[in-house]
């Protein structure tokens, strides 16, 4: 199939489809399903794959590709992320956002957010994003708040940090925890500072440490040390 359109239109977005349909691994349907944990239809395209058809897509008008907001496979979504993640302008970048279907953390992970010359409009993005009431929109405002690790000043982002201590979904705290093993590894003394006084939930102090304690880029001393803060 020819991914490289001056215009999508309708016919192209079925025929596309039926590609993707065509190329299915139904030995790893249930496997991708599991991992995924999404309630779409998966087709087990390899992620590479995807950005390969996604990269072909984008030589051409992927915007109107957008536009039809094809959400009919997970890998579909996949898709539609690796092209978002093209976009410049902050305003387009969250309107297709939020035409994006998203009940998995996979389809969240694969964002990237280029906050260059825009690092306040991101931080309130990534706060309106944290109020949403769809949790995988949430975990999106915590993946944008990696992008500011290395600050030099990280006061406002342990402050939006605390805010979510009373987070109960599981990805979103995971994210957290992810988000403070990054900051311990790039920013190790603003974080044992941090850590003096956190307001993290139980679930997201323990996993935060459990990922240190994994992590090569952590070392055996820090890993020693963060055990004082393990909640049992």
């Amino acid at each position: 199939m020819e991914f490289i359109k001056e215009k999508w239109n309708k016919k192209d977005i079925e025929e596309f489809n039926k590609y993707l349909n065509s190329i299915k691994r139904l030995e790893k349907i249930e496997f991708t399903k599991k991992t995924v944990n999404t309630n779409m239809k998966i087709l087990a395209i390899p992620i590479p794959k995807l950005r390969i058809i996604a990269k072909e897509i984008a030589k051409g008008n992927y915007l109107s590709y957008l536009n039809y907001f094809n959400n009919k496979y997970y890998e579909n979504t996949l898709i539609n992320v690796f092209l978002i993640n093209k976009i410049d302008d902050i305003k387009t970048k969250k309107y297709y956002l939020s035409n994006l279907k998203i009940d998995n953390w996979s389809t969240v992970d694969a964002m990237a957010f280029k906050i260059k010359g825009k690092e306040q409009e991101y931080l309130d993005l990534a706060k309106e994003y944290l109020k949403n009431a769809n949790p995988f929109v949430r975990r999106i405002g915590v993946r944008i708040l990696f992008n500011y690790t290395e600050n030099e000043n990280l006061t406002e982002i342990f402050e939006i940090i605390n805010s979510l201590y009373n987070e109960e979904e599981y990805y979103v705290n995971m994210a957290v925890a992810w988000l403070m093993c990054e900051i311990v590894i790039k920013n190790k003394s603003q974080a044992f500072e941090y850590l003096k006084q956190h307001h993290l939930n139980k679930f997201t102090i323990n996993k935060t440490i459990s990922k240190c304690r994994d992590s090569f880029r952590v070392n055996n001393i820090d890993k020693e040390f963060l055990l004082k803060y393990r909640v049992k």
